[in-house]
Protein backbone atom coordinates (compact mmCIF):
# COMPACT_ATOMS: atom_id res chain seq x y z
CA UNK A 1 0.00 0.00 0.00
CA UNK A 2 3.01 2.41 -0.18
CA UNK A 3 2.93 3.30 -3.26
CA UNK A 4 -0.81 3.45 -3.06
CA UNK A 5 -0.68 6.02 -0.48
CA UNK A 6 2.44 7.84 -2.17
CA UNK A 7 0.30 8.01 -5.69
CA UNK A 8 -2.78 11.26 -4.47
CA UNK A 9 0.51 13.14 -3.22
CA UNK A 10 2.60 12.71 -6.25
CA UNK A 11 -0.48 13.91 -8.14
CA UNK A 12 -1.35 16.85 -6.20
CA UNK A 13 2.57 17.87 -6.85
CA UNK A 14 1.75 17.32 -10.82
CA UNK A 15 -1.09 19.36 -10.18
CA UNK A 16 0.51 22.53 -7.94
CA UNK A 17 3.31 22.90 -11.09
CA UNK A 18 0.28 22.66 -13.56
CA UNK A 19 -1.29 25.53 -11.53
CA UNK A 20 1.79 27.57 -11.45
CA UNK A 21 2.48 27.15 -15.14
CA UNK A 22 -0.96 28.68 -15.33
CA UNK A 23 0.00 31.71 -13.60
CA UNK A 24 2.56 32.71 -16.81
CA UNK A 25 -0.49 32.96 -19.30
CA UNK A 26 -2.94 34.85 -16.99
CA UNK A 27 -0.57 37.13 -16.05
CA UNK A 28 0.95 38.05 -18.97
CA UNK A 29 -1.86 38.05 -20.90
CA UNK A 30 -3.79 40.50 -18.22
CA UNK A 31 -0.01 42.85 -18.44
CA UNK A 32 0.26 42.95 -22.53
CA UNK A 33 -4.15 43.74 -22.52
CA UNK A 34 -3.01 46.84 -20.60
CA UNK A 35 -3.78 50.45 -21.73
CA UNK A 36 -1.91 52.40 -19.21
CA UNK A 37 1.48 50.60 -18.86
CA UNK A 38 2.60 53.20 -16.52
CA UNK A 39 0.47 51.51 -13.88
CA UNK A 40 2.95 48.67 -13.94
CA UNK A 41 5.53 48.14 -11.12
CA UNK A 42 8.84 49.43 -12.05
CA UNK A 43 10.94 48.75 -8.76
CA UNK A 44 13.84 46.22 -8.77
CA UNK A 45 13.06 42.92 -7.99
CA UNK A 46 9.29 43.47 -8.32
CA UNK A 47 6.99 40.77 -7.57
CA UNK A 48 3.69 38.93 -8.53
CA UNK A 49 2.24 40.40 -5.82
CA UNK A 50 2.93 44.08 -7.19
CA UNK A 51 0.31 43.11 -9.73
CA UNK A 52 -2.54 43.31 -7.48
CA UNK A 53 -4.96 46.38 -8.50
CA UNK A 54 -3.00 46.63 -11.68
CA UNK A 55 -4.66 43.74 -13.65
CA UNK A 56 -7.42 42.55 -13.27
CA UNK A 57 -8.49 40.20 -9.94
CA UNK A 58 -9.37 37.40 -12.70
CA UNK A 59 -5.50 37.32 -13.98
CA UNK A 60 -4.36 36.97 -10.29
CA UNK A 61 -6.56 33.84 -9.14
CA UNK A 62 -4.02 31.59 -10.52
CA UNK A 63 -1.39 33.00 -8.02
CA UNK A 64 -4.27 33.11 -5.45
CA UNK A 65 -4.15 29.29 -5.91
CA UNK A 66 -0.82 28.34 -6.25
CA UNK A 67 -0.31 30.10 -2.88
CA UNK A 68 -2.90 27.91 -1.24
CA UNK A 69 -1.49 24.83 -2.50
CA UNK A 70 1.52 25.35 -0.16
CA UNK A 71 -0.11 25.80 2.83
CA UNK A 72 -2.41 23.00 4.45
CA UNK A 73 -1.58 20.67 1.55
CA UNK A 74 2.01 20.39 2.85
CA UNK A 75 0.10 18.61 5.96
CA UNK A 76 -1.28 16.28 3.48
CA UNK A 77 2.12 15.46 2.26
CA UNK A 78 3.36 14.95 5.72
CA UNK A 79 0.45 12.95 6.81
CA UNK A 80 0.95 10.97 3.42
CA UNK A 81 4.16 9.65 3.78
CA UNK A 82 3.69 8.77 7.75
CA UNK A 83 0.80 6.77 7.03
CA UNK A 84 3.00 4.95 3.69
CA UNK A 85 5.97 4.18 6.11
CA UNK A 86 3.65 2.76 9.40
CA UNK A 87 1.49 0.80 6.41
CA UNK A 88 -1.79 2.70 4.90
CA UNK A 89 -4.94 1.06 4.70
CA UNK A 90 -7.79 1.38 1.47
CA UNK A 91 -9.51 3.81 3.83
CA UNK A 92 -6.46 5.49 4.14
CA UNK A 93 -5.99 5.74 0.44
CA UNK A 94 -9.40 6.49 -0.41
CA UNK A 95 -9.02 9.70 2.02
CA UNK A 96 -5.82 10.65 0.82
CA UNK A 97 -7.87 10.56 -2.82
CA UNK A 98 -10.70 12.13 -1.66
CA UNK A 99 -8.45 14.96 -0.25
CA UNK A 100 -6.22 15.14 -3.97
CA UNK A 101 -9.97 15.02 -5.68
CA UNK A 102 -11.20 18.22 -3.67
CA UNK A 103 -8.43 20.41 -3.74
CA UNK A 104 -8.09 19.77 -7.75
CA UNK A 105 -11.80 20.86 -7.86
CA UNK A 106 -10.74 23.87 -5.13
CA UNK A 107 -8.36 24.85 -7.75
CA UNK A 108 -10.05 24.82 -10.72
CA UNK A 109 -13.43 26.92 -9.32
CA UNK A 110 -10.87 29.29 -7.23
CA UNK A 111 -9.26 29.83 -10.91
CA UNK A 112 -12.30 30.21 -12.62
CA UNK A 113 -15.51 31.00 -10.87
CA UNK A 114 -14.00 32.38 -7.52
CA UNK A 115 -17.61 32.13 -5.89
CA UNK A 116 -16.44 32.36 -2.54
CA UNK A 117 -19.64 29.85 -0.32
CA UNK A 118 -18.56 27.24 -3.48
CA UNK A 119 -14.63 27.40 -2.80
CA UNK A 120 -15.30 27.54 0.77
CA UNK A 121 -17.36 24.50 0.81
CA UNK A 122 -14.73 22.86 -1.42
CA UNK A 123 -12.04 23.98 1.23
CA UNK A 124 -13.96 22.49 4.09
CA UNK A 125 -14.82 19.03 2.76
CA UNK A 126 -11.04 18.61 1.83
CA UNK A 127 -10.24 19.80 5.60
CA UNK A 128 -12.37 16.86 7.01
CA UNK A 129 -10.81 14.43 4.74
CA UNK A 130 -7.23 15.88 5.75
CA UNK A 131 -8.54 15.40 9.50
CA UNK A 132 -9.60 11.93 8.73
CA UNK A 133 -5.74 11.30 7.70
CA UNK A 134 -4.45 13.21 10.76
CA UNK A 135 -6.36 10.86 13.12
CA UNK A 136 -5.42 7.87 10.91
CA UNK A 137 -1.65 8.91 11.08
CA UNK A 138 -2.06 9.38 14.97
CA UNK A 139 -3.86 5.89 15.13
CA UNK A 140 -1.02 3.92 13.21
CA UNK A 141 1.84 5.77 14.99
CA UNK A 142 0.84 6.66 18.42
CA UNK A 143 -1.26 3.72 18.88
CA UNK A 144 1.04 1.36 17.16
CA UNK A 145 2.08 -2.39 19.06
CA UNK A 146 5.37 -2.12 20.07
CA UNK A 147 5.74 -5.93 19.81
CA UNK A 148 4.92 -5.76 16.40
CA UNK A 149 8.28 -4.46 15.48
CA UNK A 150 11.18 -5.93 14.24
CA UNK A 151 13.85 -6.61 16.97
Amino acid sequence: MQAQMLAPAAILVVWTLIVMFWIIPSRFGAVAKLKDKSALPRKKGARGGDLEGVIPDRANWPAHNHTHLHEQPTLFYAVSAILAIVGATEVDVLAAWIYVALRILHSLWQILFNAIPVRFALFLASTIALIVLAIRAIMATVFADPGALPT
